[in-house]
């Protein structure tokens, strides 16, 4: 986090104590106070059998990219996830700075609605260990700039392309605003049991993103020039063998969302996409030589 985002930080944490709320700080967020003079009052973020101890809320300030890592934080606990945004477009992270008294009112009274949002677990790469799952998207990637990637796919047990491309993503419905919407993918509402595979610059022009039951597993091997590939689950990365399969499908536990009034999904992709706006009705554009 940006050094700038201390003012906003430092604001959360005192209206959380202002609304009788007590901010529980994780390592990584007690260092970035400590590196930039402030000190850590609060109290420790604590774990017991790898999970998050006596939480009832998970409060991630920052935009998506934060708001991803606060999932995998969670984990298989269940513990609901609130996104203050201090990013930039902040489709997860969907509450401004302004709006935190009111957002904090919210979860106090229990004025909020939580919404289960599905996600996705690869089986086959034992190097991810426990967080084998992710919210957004799972993605094979070619290496380095050298050379196309070529991914074996099948669905359901039944084979469906073989993509010659930079790499592959499989989305659920809440990762469809995110890397495989960059890719030209479909938008998915996130209450939809479906998922996306998306390829990433596909070196045939008629190979277009194909959207699919959830209940289907999809089977992935991928071959790669230079022997090894990326296999990327959200924000986290690890290397696999070239002819390494794997098997993405949905995972037996969702994330829970807090939304507040006002705060649903289609009002979030008109104000994001700026659906609705016309430009003609906006001031004048003024040429270079007024």
């Amino acid at each position: 986090m940006a050094p700038s985002n201390l003012p906003a930080v430092l604001h959360v944490l005192e209206r959380m104590r202002a609304h009788g709320l007590e901010p529980l700080l994780d390592e990584d967020m007690r260092a970035w106070l400590a590196e930039n003079g402030q000190e850590a009052s609060g109290g420790v973020l604590a774990r017991a059998g790898g999970r998050l101890k006596d939480v009832d809320l998970v409060l991630s300030l920052g935009g998506d990219g934060t708001f991803l890592g606060s999932v995998a934080m969670v984990g298989r606990a269940g513990i609901p996830v609130l996104g203050i945004n201090l990013g930039r477009l902040g489709f997860l992270s969907s509450v401004t700075l302004e709006e935190t008294d009111q957002a904090l009112d919210a979860i106090v009274n229990e004025r909020f609605t939580l919404e289960e949002r599905s996600l996705l677990q690869v089986e086959g790469a034992p190097e991810l260990g426990e967080h084998n799952f992710a919210l957004n998207e799972v993605s094979l990637h070619k290496r380095d700039s050298s050379s196309m990637i070529t991914v074996h796919a099948s669905v359901g047990g039944l084979f469906l392309n073989t993509y010659w491309a930079d790499g592959l993503i499989v989305a659920t419905p809440t990762g469809s605003t995110a890397y495989s919407l960059s890719c030209g993918g479909p938008l998915l509402d996130p209450r939809c049991d479906a998922l996306v595979i998306t390829p990433i610059a596909p070196h045939n022009l008629n190979v277009r993103p194909f959207v699919v039951p959830d209940s289907h597993p999809i089977r992935l091997v991928a071959e790669a020039r230079g022997g090894k590939c990326l296999l990327n689950l959200d924000s986290r990365s690890v290397t696999l063998e070239a002819g390494t399969g794997i098997t993405v499908s949905r995972a037996p536990f969702s994330v829970k969302l807090v939304h507040l009034d006002g705060h649903d999904f289609m009002s979030t992709l008109r104000t994001k996409l700026t659906w609705g706006l016309d430009v003609r009705s906006g001031p004048p554009l003024l040429r270079a030589d007024d």
